[in-house]
């Protein structure tokens, strides 16, 4: 089992988190530092708000044939509150825990978060990247912040999400016709391979299959605990 070792402690209040994230934003790279790509990881994570527990899941495959590799999941309390902007600190404590039942960890992870399109330019896929030291990669579903032009139809094709005259992430069409997804830099790649890794990824479906498998596994999870009652492993 891996020992992944935080940067500082995650039980503060909602002040100290924003001071936290400004602290370590400048610790992200925004340029490509990635090693060969041959494992990639989605992960994702759910509330079970009748047991007052989070459940974290990470699905690692092969890349670029997409086959998959292993998979952990953790569940912890819930000590955070949610709050938008903060999540990683609802999110993080379990996460980490999840990549640490790893037997080896990716080179390139995709969260289902915000990363630098993010108010403070330090959103979860951030948080993570930089906990991991790992190139991670944003994938979110809806807009956080920013402003762009809606991208052409086609699979591919992208814009720039862009907040206050800088450009934070990519508005992506993943699938033709479908409602674009958000990507960012999370951390060691830049956002044009962050753009090119998401769409080779993607697998005819609008979601990236590694955060698209994160959420089934997470769901999976939730619904065998309540089969049998909440136990844990």
């Amino acid at each position: 089992m891996l020992v992944l070792m935080p940067l500082h402690a995650w039980v503060v209040s909602p002040a100290r988190a924003r001071e936290i994230q400004l602290e370590l934003r400048g610790r992200v790279e925004l340029t490509d530092r990635l090693p060969q790509v041959r494992r990639v990881a989605g992960a994702d994570v759910g509330i079970d708000p009748a047991r007052g527990q989070v459940i974290a899941g990470v699905v690692v495959f092969s890349f670029p044939q997409l086959e998959e590799l292993e998979r952990s999941w953790a569940v912890r309390p819930i000590e955070f509150p949610y709050i938008p902007g903060l999540l990683s600190f609802r999110e993080m404590p379990v996460l980490l825990e999840a990549f640490g039942g790893l037997r080896e960890l990716p080179d390139l992870v995709f969260y289902d978060g915000h990363g630098y399109a993010h108010p403070r330019r330090f959103g979860i896929s951030c948080h993570l990247g930089v906990l991991l030291d790992r190139p991670a990669v944003g994938c979110a579903k809806s807009r956080l912040i920013g402003g762009y032009v809606e991208p052409a139809s086609a699979a591919g094709s992208w814009s720039p999400l862009v907040d206050k005259g800088e450009t934070i992430g990519a508005v992506v069409r993943t699938r033709a016709g479908c409602r674009p997804i958000f990507v960012s830099i999370g951390h060691r790649i830049s956002l044009p391979r962050a753009v090119e890794f998401t769409l080779a990824v993607c697998d005819g479906h609008r979601i990236p299959r590694p955060t698209r498998e994160a959420d089934r596994y997470v769901r999976q999870l939730r619904q065998a605990r309540d089969r049998r009652g909440g136990r844990s492993r």
